[in-house]
């Protein structure tokens, strides 16, 4: 019989995690983060989660993702609450209906770095993650392979949509079609480039399928991994203590006895 695969530190030496521990200390960082409901709070975690990143050697990928999730939602908090903040009274400036109030930026800063956070953390797991030891510890603790299959599919449909992107991108190239300037040459370019993408990933959709229904993938029996993610003890322990953080988090802020944090001087955090 062939040997079993030892995970994470034979395949990946770098990855010392589980999979299951990295998902679990995500979830709990951007739980307790939010029940914080402080921009103090968030900023440490997005700072961490950056510092991590470079660690990593992720972070070329990361910050082009997060900025293209961040950036929109960042500039309709800074439209709705930082100009037309309706709870304001401390106007800093006003141009007509439009007033910039202290406590509208206070707000929007509060929110978008909780949002950043959150974002940064999920992405770090995201791109450091070994989807395949990830499904394979689904896939020990007998979770529905439906689940595991949607999760690795959304951990790995972005890349591989880039990549196609890029291959349509070149292919057109080497035939003539000039895809680069400025940016109405590529908004004009963008057409071209949608409808092959969008019927190549209805053909690899229709190929998934049908190679997971020749093999059994909603079979009732039970399966069997020949990836080996090791666990520990303490790697349990640690996951059985983020858990209980994060729910201790959430049930102090639902209840409203989740301590204030505030800076010398008085001045919230």
């Amino acid at each position: 019989m062939p040997a079993r695969l030892s995970t994470v530190t034979a395949l990946n030496p770098g990855a010392a995690l589980n999979p299951l521990t990295a998902l679990t200390l995500a979830v709990a960082t951007a739980a307790i983060t939010t029940a914080a409901a402080s921009w103090a709070v968030s900023l440490a975690v997005a700072l961490a989660a950056a510092v991590l990143a470079v660690r990593a050697g992720v972070s070329g990928r990361l910050v082009p993702a997060a900025a293209v999730i961040l950036a929109p939602f960042w500039i309709s908090l800074l439209i709705m609450h930082g100009l037309f903040f309706p709870e304001g009274r401390t106007v800093l400036a006003q141009w007509g209906a439009a007033r910039v109030t202290a406590e509208g930026l206070s707000f929007a800063l509060d929110m978008g770095s909780r949002t950043a956070a959150c974002v940064l953390v999920f992405l770090l797991f995201s791109f450091t993650v070994r989807v395949p030891d990830l499904v394979a510890v689904m896939a020990a603790r007998r979770v529905p392979p439906q689940f595991g299959y949607v999760l690795a599919s959304t951990l790995t449909l972005a890349p591989a949509i880039a990549a196609r992107l890029d291959r349509i991108r070149q292919a057109q190239e080497s035939r003539g079609l000039v895809l680069r300037g400025g940016f109405l040459p590529r908004l004009a370019a963008a057409r071209l480039q949608m409808v092959p993408l969008v019927l190549a990933l209805i053909q690899d959709a229709g190929d998934r399928a049908q190679a997971l229904d020749s093999r059994g993938f909603n079979g009732t029996r039970a399966r069997t991994s020949y990836r080996d993610v090791p666990d520990s003890a303490a790697q349990r322990g640690v996951r059985a203590v983020a858990l209980l953080a994060a729910v201790a988090a959430v049930g102090l802020r639902i209840s409203g006895h989740w301590p204030e944090m505030q800076w010398p001087g008085g001045v919230p955090a």
